[in-house]
């Protein structure tokens, strides 16, 4: 069974209905190891040493945060400006990641349709998204298209635990050892057949 680290980094975490399900929903599964950025350095000190030891143990990254200015919050930033450092990361002697999966686990305010050519933002989600794409391309990992619930304002319970379930489902199959090849067939995640929960 693979190895999973869900960084987790949201400033107003206590008013995220969406991101509570989520969270719930897989931080004590086995194998899973998620780590509460804002509750673990408050004060943004981060301890690169134990970050980076934590990362050598893990088979699967998650940046899991909700859609901050088409980015991340500015703590998550910090993380993989100070963690993933040259030489160690990526450079002619940085292979500690290599081979590793990553991927993003995003909430967004706006629903799929302003995440568009055509839409108020213009581009698309996988499109924001390609600093982190590449980031985990230097590094030597393989990166999965991101897992997405998007429209939250709008979205009823109901809806909100379907996300959580697929969520919860999609970790497992993580575990289990998805072909990469598969998964870069799919704009989201949450499309990928395996995942049985009804759609929303």
């Amino acid at each position: 069974m693979k190895k999973i680290l869900i960084l987790f980094s949201h400033p107003h975490f206590e008013k995220s209905r969406a991101n509570k399900l989520l969270v719930d929903r897989v931080k004590r599964k086995d194998g899973v190891t998620l780590v509460d950025l804002y509750e673990q350095y408050p004060n943004f000190h981060i301890d690169v040493p134990a970050e980076k030891e934590l990362l050598l143990e893990q088979d699967v990254i998650i940046w899991h945060h909700p859609f901050y200015w088409y980015s991340c919050p500015p703590l998550m930033k910090q993380w993989i400006d100070m963690v993933l450092e040259f030489n160690w990361a990526y450079g002619p002697n940085g292979n500690a990641l290599q081979s590793k999966i990553c991927m993003n686990v995003i909430t967004t305010g706006g629903s799929k349709d302003i995440y568009c050519s055509e839409g108020a933002n213009g581009f698309s989600v996988n499109e924001f998204l390609r600093p982190f794409e590449q980031t985990a391309t230097l590094c030597g990992m393989t990166y999965y298209p991101p897992f997405a619930v998007m429209g939250t304002y709008k979205l009823s319970e109901t809806d909100l635990n379907k996300y959580a379930d697929k969520y919860e489902e999609l970790i497992e199959l993580l575990q289990d050892n998805m072909p990469a090849p598969t998964m870069k067939n799919y704009y989201f995640m949450n499309d990928i057949p395996q995942l049985k929960t009804d759609a929303i």
